[in-house]
């Protein structure tokens, strides 16, 4: 989680919603990611999208079944509709997404009846640091510093 949250805080620093991932199979990083919608123009560069585009490449296949997802925040639903489709094996994220977490918080995705694949969830992990980036982004946004 803590080299997620070294990808939060590049997006922070780029003016972007400070969310990192990183994609680790069998305990190595193989891609890191983090948001840059604004960035790269591309409404799908969600820190998770990038950083499972990265894995996907640098191994060969676009399904990671053995890949563990660490994100600093929960991800959102379209966030979630990618991590099924890369058919991980495990999501830790660190702080809630109470207005559009799609795991736990304002939406169970994972659970849409119908869906083929499901993952382990793991919530909380270095949360409160996780929490204080996102809050200080935009505490400074409102405040005109950003």
């Amino acid at each position: 989680m803590r080299a997620a949250l070294e990808q939060a805080r590049r997006a922070f620093a780029a003016g972007e919603v400070p969310i990192g991932a990183v994609v680790v199979i069998d305990g190595e990083i193989v891609s890191a990611g983090f948001n840059q919608p604004i960035g790269a123009v591309d409404p799908t560069a969600h820190a998770e999208i990038v950083a499972l585009r990265g894995a996907a490449a640098r191994v060969g296949n676009y399904r990671l079944t053995d890949a563990t997802v660490y994100v600093t925040v929960e991800p959102c639903l379209m966030c979630v509709g990618a991590l099924i489709h890369a058919r991980v094996r495990e999501v830790v994220y660190g702080a809630a997404e109470p207005k559009a977490g799609a795991l736990v918080s304002a939406a169970r995705a994972h659970e849409t009846p119908g869906l083929n694949h499901r993952f382990d969830i793991v919530a909380g992990v270095l949360e409160q640091d996780c929490r204080e980036l996102i809050q200080a982004f935009f505490r400074d946004r409102r405040a005109g510093r950003l």
